[in-house]
């Protein structure tokens, strides 16, 4: 049963994101596309003492289609509040009907890297101004890095598969890797998967600028951060949620779902060397491509395009550039390569989520996002990063790469769908 379960197949049948750059699907694309950059002054807290004073930040909006009550949105974290967001507008997208035969087999990984920063901090604050007895009976249901994952579920009453993951800045690719396996292996019909964060707070800036990941450029926030870019210094911080809609294709058939393109395969490994530096070379990245390759049975020849992680950090998008070459060879010269994070910032544990919605519109469309803000080229980057303008291309497959502190690697093969 289990063997034959595995030839099942899976395909995308909803998107939902909120992002700098906006939270409506439409508007995120056509803004990513037209090379808009998300990234500003922060204004959630006064960083004039902080050496980043710059992030991707998400605009306020209407939360209040994706909750149940006003009650429920004041007891939920930002970070609750955006991933519950954009897995509402991903059941929108998919025109997905919920009913009372179909919940337990309806399932959520939703993820968050951090999870309840700004509830964590304001507790505190609480705890040291007026005592534990003033603390908030929700403080640790707000906080904890599983209940977006949760709430959702509870909104909907999916009974099926519901965890969340927690790998740093691979979390929402781990979390769709396991939905696509909980599909393959018949435990569910339909999964909603991605991640959500909200650490634009005091500490979360202040933590990593301690760490000196984060890129100082804060006179010019549009240009800050360059994947891939020789002066490209750190990343650049950003919020938000991306949650996708993965479907087993005959459940999506029947239903008459529109279908955005297959999720093919899988890449999970660990590079076991350094808390926040890669591997050399970027082995563990390489390995991991090449087993979402071979779980998507595809031959590195069919990849089109690659959504890198791209983070605009030295160290990072070099190793990164090295494992392209290492696992595709000559064919590393053909692909289109792109970094969104220019446009979003680091989305941190949403970033490979709201990537994957890329992807799958770039398969869907034929056209692929730029990496922004290229203006001058490295020796230890040099293959195509589709520099600054969106490309029209015929994308046939890609490979969604996402890499963690900790070492944690996870790549994502999809194709274009062909019934």
């Amino acid at each position: 049963m289990a063997s034959h379960s595995t030839d099942r197949r899976v395909v995308i049948t909803g998107l939902g994101v909120v992002t700098p750059l906006g939270h409506q699907l439409d508007t995120f694309w056509n803004n990513l596309i037209a090379g808009q950059c998300g990234i500003d002054r922060i204004t959630a807290f006064d960083a004039t003492p902080f050496d980043t004073q710059i992030a991707g930040q998400v605009k306020e909006f209407d939360l209040a289609p994706a909750f149940p009550s006003p009650k429920e949105i004041r007891r939920t974290d930002r970070y609750s509040q955006f991933g519950i967001y954009a897995a509402w507008s991903a059941l929108q997208d998919s025109g997905l009907e919920l009913d009372k035969e179909n919940r337990d087999e309806i399932g959520v990984i939703l993820g968050s890297g951090i999870g309840g920063l700004a509830t964590t901090i304001e507790q505190h604050k609480i705890l040291l101004d007026r005592g534990p007895g003033r603390l908030s009976p929700f403080m640790i249901p707000m906080l904890i890095s599983n209940m977006a994952s949760g709430l959702f579920s509870m909104y909907n009453n999916l009974r099926g598969p519901n965890f969340a993951t927690c790998s740093a800045c691979a979390t929402a690719n781990h979390a769709i890797g396991e939905a696509w396996r909980a599909i393959k292996m018949g435990d569910a019909q339909v999964m909603f998967a991605g991640g959500a964060e909200a650490a634009i707070v005091s500490v979360g800036i202040g933590g990593f600028c301690a760490m000196r990941a984060m890129s100082t450029r804060n006179t010019d926030p549009q240009h800050a951060s360059r994947p891939f870019d020789k002066d490209r210094d750190g990343f650049v911080m950003g919020e938000g949620a991306g949650v996708i809609v993965l479907e087993e294709l005959e459940h999506a058939k029947k239903r008459g779902a529109k279908i955005y393109c297959e999720l093919a395969g899988y890449g999970n490994t660990a590079d076991a060397y350094h808390l926040t530096s890669p591997a050399p070379d970027g082995e563990g990245a390489a390995r991991c491509m090449r087993m979402a390759l071979r779980t998507g049975g595809l031959n590195r020849e069919d990849i089109s395009y690659i959504n890198a992680h791209g983070t605009s950090t030295p160290q990072g998008d070099a190793c990164e550039t090295q494992a392209i070459k290492t696992v595709f060879g000559d064919h590393a010269r053909k692909l289109a390569v792109s970094s969104t994070k220019g446009a979003t910032g680091h989305m941190l544990g949403a970033a490979g989520a709201v990537e994957m919605t890329a992807c799958a519109l770039a398969l869907k469309n034929g056209v692929v996002p730029p990496t922004i803000n290229y203006q001058t080229p490295d020796p230890e980057c040099d293959l195509d990063y589709v520099p600054n303008t969106a490309r029209e291309l015929k994308v046939n497959a890609i490979i969604n790469n996402s890499f963690g502190f900790g070492g944690h690697n996870a790549s994502i093969a999809a194709k274009k769908f062909v019934g």
